[in-house]
């Protein structure tokens, strides 16, 4: 069917005003990207500005934690104290600095406005980063409060080593064999922690049993004996050495003794010695260190009836041998 010459010039004006519009819309996009570039451009040197900024404040929060650790950092109580003021000094030092930052680099920002914001937000950032600020403020009050030092030797729940650093969020610390773990500081907080080497001196204790048949104060001499030959045994306080009980093959006795130097590695070593020490000097002086032992009961008619099966199945087994032969 032809087209008439009214359909063609309605066709051509529409083609005609769509390409106006996208023409429009081209010019319109190209000149807001122009505006913001522009606007950028004249925002270059107070970007600038602002790095330069944070950068003099960061520097700032070094020289402020050197000057604090030159001052107080050679006492040698209250270390974590000390950190507590090197990391919330340099951390309100370098957030001072980004904030007139952020008054150099964007238009119209106040810090009024900051806080509006997070009074606003408040209550959704208090839900989301509890856990995180539980942990902050429990740092601050384990560097202030100090049950523990870097170089302590702790146990927190399953975990036992040495102190290596404690941070405002976690304290980290490393295991016997060699391991790092990390314990978030909420924990170390509110659960039970034991310090080993919160105290000078260490008490040890290792059992030993002696026969029944063996006079118990000339083995408890003995034993007491052999404490004063071994070096890593304190001389400040007495060594002890109780009875605890009768065993099922011994008399139980209880060794306990001090150490001058509570770390796991002198543990370890202190009980070596005193094992190797007790040992020589019992089997020197004839006193029995008995193995466990057990009495099985033969007069009960179970056993005789057990025996007498093993004997017959034994009977048989010569019987079918001798046939076979």
């Amino acid at each position: 069917m032809p087209t008439s010459e009214a359909d063609t010039t309605l066709s051509a004006e529409t083609a005609a005003q769509s390409t106006t519009t996208d023409g429009l819309t081209y010019q319109s996009i190209l000149g807001s990207a122009n505006e913001i570039w522009l606007g950028f451009v004249e925002r270059i040197p107070y970007f600038v500005a602002s790095i330069i900024v944070i950068l003099i404040f960061w520097f700032l929060s070094i020289v402020f934690k050197k000057i604090v650790h030159k001052l107080l950092g050679s006492r040698s109580r209250h270390q974590n104290l000390v950190k507590v003021f090197q990391r919330v000094g340099g951390a309100f030092i370098f957030f001072i600095g980004f904030m007139i930052a952020m008054v150099i680099a964007v238009p119209g920002f106040t810090p009024a406005k900051l806080i509006g914001a997070l009074g606003i937000g408040s209550v959704a950032i208090g839900f989301a980063f509890k856990d995180i600020f539980q942990n902050l403020l429990s740092g601050i009050l384990l560097l202030i409060s100090e049950p523990f030092r870097i170089g302590d030797q702790i146990v927190s729940g399953d975990y036992e080593g040495t102190v290596e650093d404690i941070k405002i969020r976690a304290t980290t610390i490393r295991t016997y064999d060699g391991r790092q773990v990390v314990i978030p500081n909420s924990d170390l907080y509110t659960s039970a922690l034991t310090v080993n080497t919160a105290y000078k001196q260490r008490r040890l204790q290792v059992a030993v049993g002696i026969g029944y048949e063996d006079d118990i104060e000339a083995a408890k001499a003995e034993i007491i004996k052999a404490l004063d030959k071994i070096e890593s045994v304190s001389k400040k306080a007495t060594p002890s050495v109780i009875a605890t009980g009768f065993g099922g093959s011994s008399i139980d006795l209880m060794v306990r003794w001090f150490i001058e130097d509570g770390t796991q590695a002198n543990k370890v070593a202190s009980i070596h010695q005193v094992i190797v020490g007790i040992k020589n000097s019992l089997d020197a002086a004839g006193v029995n260190i008995p193995f466990p032992i057990r009495t099985i009961d033969l007069s009960d008619p179970s056993v005789s009836a057990i025996v007498n099966k093993m004997n017959e199945q034994q009977d048989v087994v010569d019987v079918n041998k001798t046939v076979a032969e």
